[in-house]
């Protein structure tokens, strides 16, 4: 019996880990964690009966210990409520569903105590990759890519990852991209759009912040810099084809041109469960494709018009804490879009503005990370007034 903990269980990820974990014997649900969505935590503390549910807003926390008081469970309040619980000594998985910078230290956690993660916060490799992969080489932690392109890309060459010719073999990685829900559209057509428009996304349920980032391609530029260090890649050998489809997830190309592809319907069950299961593959349901219902095309993305693919691009180049700036700053800058305070252009604006204005420190500790991040959420208010 697998014991499994989730972080953010009450989120996309974490919920449809559960759904994926019902369907299947041999888990066991150890430890789950929820922050704003406590009627959802309470239904699925009692349908998993986990030993612990982080809860870290410290209010909540005491009502929610009120809400199910008659089950066993152990509610644990606080941020390292979170850290605790991805380093249970007897928590065999951990997946880490928590969207933002606020998974890197559990996430970090669960590599120190040698887990295997379920990687699914692009923000843990965006801003500290070099730390987190280190570490994991020295405690024996497997981090195995829970976003769709990022387990593609791992199928495609998870026999080759340890072989010393490696690096002479991979040509390089072919990221897709939905487009988004604005694919197509000029920067005058751009510049009046409103959260609701942006949250239209075509082909796949997210929450709010990722579907935003989706149709400002910022999404895939993490992605980028995420592959860059799970697959210790240059940036160069990492380029974003548009599929608007989302059948193919990604690609990998070899050096003799041969390209190995990963398909499947748009949907997240499966790279959770291969997580779950790698390497053995399980039977699902009701995820059959049908590659004759649709012709699959590709193109390079408009980097030109989406200027937040290239940001990503040029943070990874120069490196040290100026990763982290661009993801932070895209966080509060999306969280201002979201409240209708700012435009949609104005989100790749202010995260060039404060890129260009940050001091980088080269090689980072967590604490330089953590205080870029706190840096670059100030910046952007603070500046908020150069844009309106």
């Amino acid at each position: 019996m697998k014991k499994v903990v989730i972080l953010g269980s009450t989120g996309s990820i974490g919920t449809q880990s559960l759904e994926v974990i019902s369907e299947k014997s041999g888990f066991l649900v150890l430890a789950i964690s929820g922050n704003s969505n406590i009627e959802l935590l309470e239904k699925q503390v009692r349908e998993f009966n986990p030993k612990f549910v982080a809860v870290p807003n410290e209010e909540k926390a005491k009502e929610f210990k009120i809400k199910i008081k008659d089950t066993e469970t152990q509610v644990l309040s606080g941020k390292e409520s979170l850290e605790y619980i991805a380093s249970l000594p007897d928590a065999d998985i951990v997946i880490t569903g928590i969207v933002g910078i606020a998974g890197l230290l559990p996430t970090l956690a669960a590599v120190k105590a040698g887990k295997r993660i379920g990687l699914a916060n692009k923000e843990t490799l965006v801003t500290a990759g070099d730390i987190v992969m280190s570490t994991a080489q020295k405690t024996g932690a497997e981090i195995i890519p829970v976003d769709s392109e990022h387990s593609a890309i791992f199928q495609c060459m998870a026999a080759r990852v340890n072989d010393k010719d490696y690096d002479s073999e991979l040509k390089r990685i072919l990221l897709t991209a939905s487009g988004g829900p604005f694919f197509g559209k000029t920067k005058d057509e751009l510049r009046n759009m409103k959260a609701a428009d942006a949250l239209r996304h075509p082909n796949w349920s997210m929450g709010a912040k990722i579907t935003v980032d989706s149709a400002t391609l910022m999404n895939k530029g993490l992605e980028v810099l995420e592959a860059k260090h799970l697959f210790s890649v240059p940036l160069s050998k990492v380029d974003v084809l548009v599929h608007r489809q989302s059948i193919v997830h990604s690609m990998v190309e070899f050096a003799d041109n041969a390209v190995i592809a990963q398909m499947g319907v748009p949907d997240m069950k499966l790279p959770i469960q291969y997580a779950l299961t790698y390497p053995e593959r399980l039977s699902m349901c009701d995820n059959a494709l049908d590659l004759t219902k649709t012709p699959l095309t590709f193109e390079y993305a408009d980097t030109d018009t989406f200027r937040c693919l290239s940001l990503a691009y040029a943070a990874g180049e120069t490196g040290g804490t100026l990763p982290t700036v661009l993801n932070g700053a895209n966080e509060a800058a999306v969280a201002l879009f979201l409240e209708g305070k700012i435009g949609f252009l104005d989100i790749g604006n202010i995260v060039e503005m404060a890129m260009d204005d940050h001091k980088v420190i080269k090689n980072p500790q967590i604490q330089d990370i953590l205080s870029a991040d706190l840096w670059a959420r100030e910046y952007v208010m603070a500046n908020l007034h150069k844009i309106q």
